[in-house]
């Protein structure tokens, strides 16, 4: 028996504690419901507003200078230098060993890489927060087709922005940053950037 303010009474039975539980229970599924709904309309609007590839993202760096790079190779004595490729299209993709994109796209970089060579291309990779060992034992697995770089502190990487391996970045032969890929790659969409760039500089 419930009171109410007044001091009337109420009496209440199994079955209406039945049916509140009831109500609660829809309620809470109600309010579930509506936030998955709440969430595919904001990924729907996100999608719109990016494009279809979600890869394909807007960077600040792109229309700027390139950050400059200037870092150990991996496998040589020596460093890597981007300003020495100037007159060069550049393709700087960002990976790790431990990295499963990375190792799925792997052959479609060699894959472009390759077949690039000849147009004034060229490719670098930049091992990202892993073991120069675990990275060369990854080559020795994948194969190599380009130099890679280590990049101790991750500072090359803070200064293009890097927050999730891969991403791969396209510079024009003046050093200026033209697209962005952020994810795995595959080799339609890098043969699509590339060819964009190489277009900058006409027929």
């Amino acid at each position: 028996m419930v009171f109410d303010e007044s001091g009337a009474s109420e009496t209440r039975t199994r079955g209406d504690r039945r049916d509140d539980g009831r109500r609660s229970t829809l309620g809470k599924y109600a309010v579930a419901t509506a936030a998955v709904v709440a969430a595919l309309l904001l990924f729907g609007i996100m999608g719109s507003r990016f494009g279809k590839d979600l890869k394909e993202v807007r960077s600040p760096l792109i229309g700027q200078p390139a950050p400059a790079i200037e870092l150990e190779l991996l496998e040589a004595s020596g460093r890597w230098s981007l300003d020495q490729h100037r007159g060069s299209v550049v393709v700087v993709n960002f990976w790790a060993s431990w990295c499963l994109g990375c190792r799925l796209e792997h052959d479609d970089l060699l894959a472009a890489s390759a077949a690039y060579q000849d147009r004034g291309v060229v490719f670098i990779g930049v091992v990202f927060q892993d073991e120069p060992g675990e990275a060369i034992a990854f080559l020795d697995e994948l194969g190599r087709g380009y130099p890679n770089v280590v990049d101790p502190g991750s500072r090359t990487a803070v200064d293009y922005g890097v927050w999730a391996i891969p991403e791969t970045y396209f510079i024009d032969r003046d050093g200026v940053v033209r697209s962005k890929i952020s994810g795995e790659s595959d080799y339609s969409l890098l043969m699509s950037h590339l060819d964009a760039v190489l277009a900058l500089d006409g027929p």
